[in-house]
């Protein structure tokens, strides 16, 4: 199993903790991965990273679909991984409609199918093989309208690798069946290794060099109770705040888990304003299957069920320079 290093979204105020990033890739990190919702992008700390670091991956945990259109993405992944030495890895996710509509100001519907041709019309840019034609629901090139002057092109760099690894971010069953069929790799959002079965239809048909690369937040922590309750707020703020009361992905998985009549508590509490009490509401063995967290030697016995999981990447959830160590030291 490898591990990566996931920052994360920056805050208010964009900060990248390069020494961390400089540890992880000395002591065997496979990769490091940066995300964005509605404030820092996420393409801008990866190249701070890649032009401090020369091995470690650099990963999009997710880029948002709605953000950039599938030439700017082309443009960026080639320019980023020529300059990286082919070391990018591009996460993609389509958000939610809150975030789409709300702050792009585009239509969420039929995400799955936009999705299928925004990652052919990346591949196909990015192989360079001709002038870029397409005619799909949601994309099409030339536009046919506007000025009416538009023409097939083609990209003007040359990729380093015309097959840069797409991940997909995804939490639907249909969708993570989409990243199993037109993607190189699986990053969910929440996963327990203690109900595989979630996904297992989902993941049937899953290609030999197919990756899973999964955020775990890890907690060393000589009481159990007290780490949870750091891992909570997080949990809390997905299942009740991300996402509107009628359409949340994240409270919809964690009802898959297993755990509707809680995480819907949980909604309830936090959009009504009680967010003390929605953190306490989050169910505690929910938060213990999805997190490691606890004395070192639990953690390390709970590891056992990651490396029987279909899950080939830990993206460990921490900027403490004690865990990475520790994480390296138990899995590398």
């Amino acid at each position: 199993m490898k591990l990566g290093l996931m920052l994360g979204y920056s805050g208010p105020i964009p900060t990248v903790p390069i020494d961390l990033v400089k540890e992880a890739e000395r002591i065997g990190y496979d990769s490091v991965w940066t995300a964005e919702a509605y404030g820092s992008d996420v393409f801008s700390p990866l190249c701070w990273v890649g032009a401090q670091t020369t091995r470690i991956k650099l990963g999009t945990g997710v880029m948002q679909l709605s953000a950039r259109t599938p030439a700017c993405v082309a443009m960026t992944a080639a320019t980023i991984d020529h300059l990286s030495n082919g070391r990018l890895i591009l996460g993609i996710g389509v958000s939610g409609p809150q975030v789409v509509e709300g702050w792009y100001g585009q239509s969420f519907p039929k995400p799955l199918a936009r999705t299928r041709e925004f990652v052919a019309l990346v591949r196909e840019m990015l192989e360079r093989k001709g002038p870029v034609t397409f005619q799909g629901e949601h994309y099409e090139l030339p536009l046919q309208g506007g000025s009416r002057l538009g023409k097939p092109l083609k990209l003007i760099v040359h990729p380093k690798r015309s097959h840069i690894p797409i991940y997909m971010g995804a939490e639907g069953p249909k969708n993570v069946r989409l990243a199993t069929e037109i993607a190189d790799g699986w990053l969910p959002i929440f996963y327990s290794p203690y109900r595989n079965n979630v996904y297992a239809d989902s993941l049937k048909d899953l290609r030999p060099d197919f990756e899973i690369a999964c955020t775990v937040t890890v907690i060393p922590h000589d009481d159990v109770k007290q780490a949870l309750q750091v891992a909570k707020p997080y949990i809390a703020f997905y299942i009740g705040g991300m996402g509107a009361k009628e359409k949340n992905f994240h409270l919809d998985l964690i009802a898959r888990f297993g755990f509707a009549k809680e995480a819907e508590r949980v909604q309830e509490l936090f959009l009504s304003g009680k967010r003390a009490e929605a953190i306490a509401a989050v169910p505690e063995q929910l938060v213990d299957e999805i997190t490691l967290v606890g004395p070192k030697e639990r953690i390390r016995d709970r590891l056992a069920a990651w490396k029987e999981s279909p899950v080939t990447t830990l993206l460990v959830g921490s900027q403490d320079p004690s865990v990475v160590r520790f994480m390296a030291e138990e899995l590398l």
